[in-house]
């Protein structure tokens, strides 16, 4: 009852006490931005030296060339491009197989499912959450490089698919527990109305509630690729860790079986083998920056688009 008396009346004592709490809770707010920066400028500083030393970096090259021998003695080439073809192909596949499942998981645990399945659910997506990088990774070198190799007759089953199957499993739980909640958000008058209009359930569906979430569902995706995007360790090891671009060949824009290398797993493999301040410590440094910046952007979409969903 303290709370609702005027300011005068308080005891002092809880007035000094709502002024800290509310000043530790703004230090925290800000120290997230902070620490944001403070990472950005790390990574900035490692590699400042290539970007505008004597030995600068060919920004244009190294972002088009598919050539990368940083080991190379008398003639190191620094090209990200297969490195990135990679990161998109297994982000790309990956979000074509979890987008179905976790938009269609959240429409069946927020409309078709009852309160007690709905909660065995909710805790089993938590758990696939909670799973790490590693055991993934395990998974995929154990169990989907033996399916991948007897089901589609490849050489190895290290591929640009069982990455995308592995993260796919792994951002399904992002996707379902952000298109639960932008579902959960529809206010019930909507149902309400669509019910008494004498529609189904599944015009519903397709007609009131996919309108009125496309936002949020938006979002849940954007945060899927975002998750995708920076996943590390699972795809080091599932994908075959091959410098190659599955673009350049006679499948139709994507070949699935093919080994790549991706951005962050080259840096995880690379960097403890390089020389502190070197020119191939550098560049990894570099392509840091890249995929700060990739994930930079596809995260502050997606707040961009929750920010709508809240305006609306």
């Amino acid at each position: 009852m303290w709370l609702t008396m005027p300011l005068l009346h308080r005891p002092k004592w809880k007035v000094v006490g709502e002024g800290l709490v509310e000043w530790l809770i703004r230090i925290c707010g800000v120290s997230a931005v902070i620490f944001v920066f403070a990472i950005f400028f790390f990574v900035f500083w490692e590699a400042k030296g290539i970007l505008f030393g004597e030995d600068r970096l060919d920004l244009w090259k190294f972002l088009t060339s598919e050539e990368w021998y940083p080991a190379s003695e008398s003639n190191p080439r620094y090209g990200a491009s297969a490195l990135i073809a990679g990161t998109a192909s297994v982000t790309v596949l990956s979000m074509l197989i979890a987008v179905p499942f976790g938009l269609g998981a959240a429409l069946f645990i927020s409309e078709f499912c009852g309160p007690r399945l709905k909660e065995v659910l909710k805790i089993t997506i938590e758990l696939l959450a909670a799973i790490p990088s590693v055991v993934w990774g395990f998974i995929g070198i154990t169990i989907m490089n033996q399916l991948v190799m007897r089901i589609f007759g490849a050489p190895i089953g290290l591929t640009v698919l069982n990455g995308a199957i592995i993260l796919a499993l792994m951002s399904v739980p992002i996707i379902v527990s952000i298109g639960e909640d932008a579902l959960k958000a529809v206010p019930d008058s909507y149902r309400e109305a669509a019910i008494g209009l004498g529609v189904t359930r599944w015009q519903m569906l397709y007609r009131v509630l996919l309108p009125a979430a496309k936002n949020g569902l938006l979002a849940a995706v954007l945060l899927g690729v975002g998750r995708a995007i920076g996943e590390t360790m699972a795809v080091l090891m599932c994908t075959g860790h091959a410098v190659n671009n599955p673009f350049n060949t006679t499948f139709p824009f994507l070949h699935p079986l093919d080994s790549v290398r991706t951005l962050p797993a080259t840096i995880a493999a690379e960097l403890g083998e390089t020389a502190q301040g070197s020119q191939h410590y550098q560049v990894l440094f570099v392509i840091g920056l890249l995929l700060f910046t990739i994930t930079f952007v596809v995260n502050m979409t997606a707040d961009l688009v929750v920010k709508g969903i809240k305006g609306k």
